[in-house]
C-alpha cells in the first residue's frame, strides 16, 4: 500500500482536526458499544430473508436494543423516524423502514448505531437477500474489500486525503464509483464528530491528521455507475444512485491506538476481510 507518512517537523504546520482524543480510561466504553452494535446486527442476520419487511427488521432491531437497556441512536435524530436504516438496491444510504418487502435477489445495507452507556458504536453491512445476481456478488464484494483498504489506511499520523485515496484508487480499479457526498465521521461520546473521512482524495483532508485516541468510521458506498446522487425529496431522508444502478457500503467504527486501527464492530458471524460473495 502506498500511503505518504508525514515527517514529524510537518506536523505543527498541519491543521489538527477538533476531533475528541480517547483516553485509556474512556476506550473500554468504545468497545462496548461497538460490541453491542455488531450484537445487533448479528442478532438481525437470519432474518434478513425474502419475504420480511423493513419494517419488520427494525420492529426486531428496536426490541433487542431497548431489552438490553440500550438506546437506538437514529431514532428521533434530527427527526429521524425509526432505529434503523435499510437502503434496498438503489438506495445509497438512509433508507427508512416500511412495508417495502424485500425479494429473492434484493441487496439491502442495514446501518445501526447504538448508545451504550452514553457511547455510540455505528456500523453497517450489506446483505444478500437470497440468490443474488454476480453484479450484486462482485458489488458486495469489493465495498466490503474497500472498507478494509480504509481501514488498513488509517494509522496514527496518516492525513484522511490519504484514507480517501487508497480507497477510491482501489475501487476505480474495479470500474466502481465511489459517493463523495456522504462520508465517515468521529464517533464516541456524540453521534457525529470530526474527524470527516471522505472516501474520495478530498484536498482539504490534506490538513487533518489522524491521532491516537481519535474513534470515527471508515463506511465507504461503492456505486455500480456514477458516483453522483439524488436524495429523496419527497421522503427527506433517502439517497438514490442518479443511474439507478446498485449501490453497497460496509461500515465499521474504528480506534486509533499508538499501534493502529482497532475495528471496535467487528461481527462474530458476518463476512470478515477476504471474504467473497
Amino acid at each position: 500500500m502506498r500511503l505518504s507518512w508525514l515527517p514529524m517537523r510537518s506536523l505543527t504546520a498541519v491543521k489538527r482536526p477538533k476531533a475528541p482524543i480517547y483516553s485509556e480510561h474512556e476506550r473500554p466504553r468504545l468497545r462496548r458499544a461497538g460490541q453491542f452494535n455488531a450484537d445487533l446486527l448479528d442478532y438481525l442476520r437470519p432474518f434478513v430473508v425474502p419475504g420480511i419487511t423493513t419494517w419488520e427488521l427494525d420492529r426486531i432491531a428496536f426490541e433487542f436494543t431497548v431489552a438490553h437497556g440500550h438506546k437506538p441512536a437514529c431514532l428521533g435524530y434530527k427527526g429521524y423516524p425509526k432505529t434503523l436504516c435499510t437502503s434496498v438496491n438503489e438506495i445509497v444510504c438512509h433508507g427508512i423502514p416500511d412495508r417495502t418487502v424485500l425479494k429473492d435477489g434484493d441487496i439491502v445495507n442495514i446501518d445501526a448505531t447504538t448508545i451504550v452507556d452514553g457511547y455510540h458504536g455505528d456500523s453497517s453491512e450489506t446483505f444478500l437477500v437470497g440468490e443474488c445476481s454476480t453484479e450484486a456478488k462482485r458489488l458486495a464484494t469489493a465495498t466490503l474489500e474497500a472498507m478494509f483498504v480504509g481501514i488498513r489506511a488509517a494509522q496514527p499520523y496518516v492525513t484522511v486525503y490519504e484514507v480517501g485515496r487508497e480507497i477510491t484508487e482501489y475501487a476505480r480499479r474495479l470500474g466502481y464509483g465511489v459517493v463523495r457526498e456522504y462520508q465517515g465521521h468521529g464517533v464516541g461520546r456524540e453521534f457525529h464528530t470530526e474527524p470527516g473521512i471522505p472516501h474520495y482524495p478530498y484536498r482539504n483532508g490534506m490538513k487533518q491528521v489522524l491521532l491516537p485516541g481519535m474513534c470515527f468510521t471508515i463506511e465507504p458506498m461503492l456505486n455500480a455507475g456514477t458516483w453522483r446522487t439524488v436524495k429523496d425529496v419527497k421522503k427527506g431522508w433517502p439517497v438514490r444512485t442518479a443511474d439507478r444502478r446498485l449501490s453497497a457500503q460496509f461500515e465499521h467504527t474504528v480506534l486509533l491506538t499508538e499501534e493502529g486501527s482497532e475495528i471496535l464492530t467487528r461481527t462474530r458471524f458476518g463476512p470478515q476481510e477476504g471474504h467473497r460473495f
